[in-house]
């Protein structure tokens, strides 16, 4: 065992040990955070989460790495004595294990085969990610590295831990800045790499490499990506989501894509001619508005609108009439009710301003342009009140 100063990592040498023993170093007065002289339980570091597990018949909710020293913040107090029993969540342990093994393997992948290099990892709870220092990375790029790491993966490459000294320690992936003993982790024959993670004992117990998404984030790019059971349990939610999708549109499982983009293209086609003959209703409508609204003494012509049956049809109603010699339109529609007002130019109305005003009287809120505005007031009674004040002469 290589010696560390402070807490003895238990986890730098055998991360498959999951139960231990261990005297305390130091225990704080409410007995929730402890210190203890050595410890498998990994901290939160290097982008890899914290182990969880018991201690001393207590809940480990949080593992903190304190440079030196390692610290277990409990849920309840620990167990009182000089030596607690430690047990580590085997399944979260492995898990963080087939990510973080898998992280090296796909990193040492993508340099190898493009010289992309890998500048920052994250691994989440449900996903994790690296970001490489290249701008772009094509599906084709990335599916030919996910195909090289399962390669790797059949061939069960033993994954091995070793402590050299810095000054002496040749081929590492990313050079490391720390001086003294490093704690080296090898994938025979495709990386090595500093690293004070828990890993895997060889290419194969990391389980199927998932990569999936591809992100631009500044000047990098972000791939994300599942290993292990993880890998395996996306791949079972994607397969059931296709299937419903295929299901729904009568299709094959593998004609769904294309049958998706077909439909696609129908919906947003149909969309376009909706919208098309809208404008033509709204014209029609406009006019025929327009030609029944008598002008008052100034040739204005006041409509109010309340029967439209949304304010989507409302507003280009109003667009069209306030082209129109002399329109004034004012509209009413949903519930809470909001407010459309609608004035031509030959009107010399700001419908933006005036209707900013008499809505603000009634705790509204709305505004425009000179020609259509928009609001919202809070009920029926107040919307009454708006249309009687924009609707009186002067």
């Amino acid at each position: 065992m290589s010696e560390h100063a402070g807490t003895v990592r238990l986890y730098y040498d055998d991360a498959y040990l999951t139960e231990f023993s261990s005297p305390v170093a130091q225990r704080a007065d409410d007995g929730r955070r402890v210190y203890l002289e050595e410890t498998a339980f990994y901290p939160t570091s290097g982008g890899q989460p914290h182990d969880v597990g018991s201690l001393g018949g207590a809940e480990v909710v949080d593992v903190i790495d304190e440079g030196d020293r390692v610290a277990h913040v409990l849920a309840t107090p620990a167990a009182a004595g000089a030596r607690l029993e430690g047990r580590v969540e085997w399944r979260r342990r492995f898990d963080n294990m087939q990510q973080h093994t898998g992280q090296h393997l796909l990193s040492a992948v993508l340099e190898e085969l493009y010289g992309y290099k890998t500048v920052s990892v994250h691994f989440g709870a449900d996903a994790s990610t690296l970001d490489l220092d290249v701008e772009t990375l094509t599906r084709e790029q990335l599916a030919k590295a996910e195909d090289r790491a399962n390669a790797l993966v059949a061939e069960d490459r033993p994954v091995s831990v070793s402590f050299e000294e810095s000054s002496s320690a040749a081929g590492l992936r990313k050079s490391s800045a720390r001086e003294g003993t490093l704690r080296v982790v090898s994938i025979e024959g495709i990386d090595r790499s500093a690293c004070g993670g828990t890993h895997v004992r060889s290419t194969g117990a990391i389980g199927a490499v998932l990569a999936r998404k591809i992100e631009k984030i500044r000047k990098s790019v972000r791939v994300e990506f599942l290993c292990g059971l993880r890998a395996v349990r996306r791949a079972r939610a994607d397969f059931t989501a296709l299937s419903s999708i295929s299901t729904a549109l009568s299709c094959a499982l593998d004609e769904a894509p294309s049958v998706v983009q077909s439909q696609s293209t129908q919906l947003q086609e149909a969309e376009s001619g909706r919208r098309k003959l809208e404008r033509e209703l709204a014209v029609h409508r406009a006019r025929e508005l327009h030609d029944r609204t008598s002008p008052d003494e100034r040739g204005r012509r006041l409509a109010v609108v309340t029967d439209a049956e949304s304010m989507e049809v409302l507003r280009a109603l109003a667009q069209v009439y306030a082209t129109l010699p002399g329109a004034v339109l004012v509209g009413v529609v949903g519930a809470p009710p909001a407010l459309l007002f609608a004035a031509a130019e030959d009107t010399g109305i700001d419908a933006g301003r005036a209707l900013r005003e008499a809505v603000t009287a009634v705790g509204g809120r709305g505004g425009g342009s000179p020609r259509v505005a928009q609001a919202s007031v809070p009920d029926a009674g107040a919307a009454r009140t708006v249309v009687e004040r924009l609707s009186a002469p002067g």
